[in-house]
C-alpha cells in the first residue's frame, strides 16, 4: 500500500528486555494469557480468565484498581513468576490458526508526533479508555500489551523474521481457542540494525490499539525527554506476506428493547423479519444486503431483523458533510449519525453502548439485558487504507483487525530498558 513509505524519519523498533512468565512457576503458558483488554467480555470472560490460573495476565490488564495491578506486577516479579530476559531483544511472534499464519516483530517503537504521519490511525478514540489505560501504565510503569501495527512490502525486516522463525523458539503454546503461539528473540546487533534500516523510510497503520497509542503519546508528553516513555510496545506485521482478517465490531444497546428499536426505525430503513433463529444464516443475509448499501442486523429478542435500503434524504441530513464521500457511506457513520443519534437518541456513553467483537456474544448480551444488538458487516481493508492516507479517521470501533496478539507472552517494563 502506498502508506508503506514515509519521510526519512520513519519507523524504528528498539530492542528491550522482555518481561515474561517463567514456565515452571505457572500452570501453563496458555492459562496465563488473555485476549487484549478491550476484547475480553466483562464480567464473564474476565472471571473465566482469572479462574484459569491465579497468575493470568487479566489481573494486570483489567485490575479492580490500578494500584492493585502495580502491586501484583511487583509481587509476581519478586516471586519469580515473571522475569526479564537477560539481554535486550526484538521478538518474532507467530500465530497459527488453522490455515492462517501470521508472523511479525515485537519491539519498542519510537513514538513520533502525529504531524509526521509515521504511524497512521484510522479510528477516533474516546477519552474514558485513554484515561483508564494511562492510569494503568503510570501505576505499573509498563506496557503490558503490544499494539498491532501493519505495513507492507518489507524486505530485510521480512527476511529476518523468516530466518528467525527457523530457529528454536523461546516458547510455544496453544491457547484454548486452538491458536498456536510461538516466540523467538532477535539479539544480534547486525540483524536489529538491518531491520531498522528497512523500516526507516516506512509508515505503519494502526490495526488495533488506537486508545493505547493515544495513551503512549499522552504519557510521553508528560515526561521530560529523553525517557523510556518515548517508546511503546507494538507488534509490527508486514501484510504483504501476512494479510490480516478484517471483522466488524458490533454494538449492544442494553437500554433499548428490540421492539422499540424496530418501531422507531420504520420509515427510515426497510425492516424485514428474517425466518429462523440461526445467527449464521442471518449474517449471510446481512452480507448479501450490504452489496446494495448500508444494512444492519438487529437481534436480542430471539429473532433477527434486517435493516436495509435507508431513506437517502435522512442519511444525507444526518451524516456530517465535512468528510469524504467514502466516509459518509460507512456503516458505522450511518449507524452513529442516523440511528444512534437521530432515530434512537442513544447517549454516547459506556452504560448505553457496548462494543463487542463477537456477534454471538453481542446477541447473548443483548438478550440478557433485554436490549438490542446491532450487528455490522466488516469494512473493506482498502477503504480503511485510503481514508488513512487522507488523514481521515473512521468512526471509532469501526473495524477489528486480527488475529490480535495474545496478552501475557511478552511485556515491557519501562524500568528495565
Amino acid at each position: 500500500m502506498s502508506t508503506s513509505r514515509s519521510p526519512a524519519r520513519g519507523l524504528r523498533l528498539a530492542p528491550f528486555r522482555g518481561l515474561r512468565y517463567v514456565p515452571e512457576r505457572v500452570g501453563s503458558l496458555a492459562a496465563v494469557t488473555s485476549p487484549p483488554y478491550d476484547v475480553v467480555i466483562r464480567p464473564d470472560g474476565q472471571l473465566h480468565l482469572a479462574a484459569a490460573d491465579p497468575h493470568n495476565v487479566v489481573r494486570l490488564i483489567l485490575p479492580q484498581a490500578t494500584s492493585q495491578a502495580a502491586w501484583t506486577l511487583c509481587q509476581w516479579q519478586q516471586e519469580g513468576v515473571l522475569a526479564p530476559d537477560p539481554e535486550p531483544a526484538l521478538y518474532v511472534y507467530e500465530q497459527r490458526d488453522g490455515d492462517l499464519l501470521q508472523r511479525g516483530l515485537i519491539g519498542a517503537l519510537r513514538l513520533t508526533p502525529p504531524a509526521e504521519r509515521v504511524v497512521l490511525p484510522h479510528e477516533d478514540v474516546m477519552p474514558g479508555p485513554v484515561a483508564d489505560r494511562a492510569a494503568l501504565m503510570r501505576a505499573t510503569a509498563a506496557n503490558l500489551e503490544p499494539l498491532l501495527l501493519v505495513y507492507q512490502d518489507g524486505t530485510t525486516a521480512a527476511e529476518v523474521v523468516e530466518s528467525t522463525a527457523g530457529r528454536e523458539p523461546l516458547l510455544t503454546t496453544t491457547t484454548e481457542d486452538g491458536v498456536r503461539h510461538r516466540l523467538w528473540h532477535v539479539t544480534d546487533p547486525d540483524e536489529i540494525a538491518a531491520v531498522n534500516a528497512d523500516l526507516s523510510t516506512r509508515q505503519a497503520l494502526i490495526a488495533d490499539g488506537h486508545h493505547r497509542w493515544a495513551t503512549y503519546l499522552q504519557l510521553q508528553g508528560e515526561q521530560a525527554a529523553p525517557s523510556a516513555w518515548d517508546y511503546g510496545l507494538v507488534l509490527l506485521v508486514d501484510t504483504t506476506r501476512y494479510p490480516l482478517r478484517v471483522r466488524a465490531i458490533h454494538r449492544v444497546l442494553p437500554n433499548l428493547p428490540v421492539a422499540e428499536a424496530v418501531a422507531a426505525v420504520r420509515g427510515v430503513f426497510r425492516v424485514r423479519e428474517l425466518p429462523g433463529r440461526h445467527l449464521q444464516d442471518a449474517l449471510a443475509v446481512l452480507d448479501a444486503a450490504t452489496v446494495e448499501g448500508n444494512a444492519f442486523l438487529l437481534g436480542g429478542d430471539g429473532g433477527f431483523r434486517l435493516l436495509d435500503l435507508p431513506d437517502p434524504h435522512r442519511v444525507d441530513q444526518s451524516v456530517p458533510h465535512d468528510r469524504p464521500e467514502a466516509w459518509r457511506r460507512l456503516d458505522a457513520a450511518v449507524l452513529h449519525s442516523l440511528l444512534l443519534e437521530d432515530v434512537w437518541q442513544v447517549p454516547d456513553a459506556p452504560e448505553h453502548i457496548a462494543y463487542i467483537h463477537d456477534p454471538e456474544a453481542a446477541v447473548e448480551q443483548a438478550e440478557r439485558h433485554g436490549g438490542t444488538a446491532v450487528l455490522l458487516h466488516p469494512v473493506r481493508e482498502t477503504v480503511v487504507r485510503e481514508l488513512a492516507r487522507q488523514g481521515i479517521t473512521m468512526p471509532r470501533k469501526s473495524t477489528s483487525f486480527g488475529p490480535k496478539p495474545a496478552s501475557g507472552l511478552v511485556m515491557r517494563s519501562l524500568g528495565l530498558g
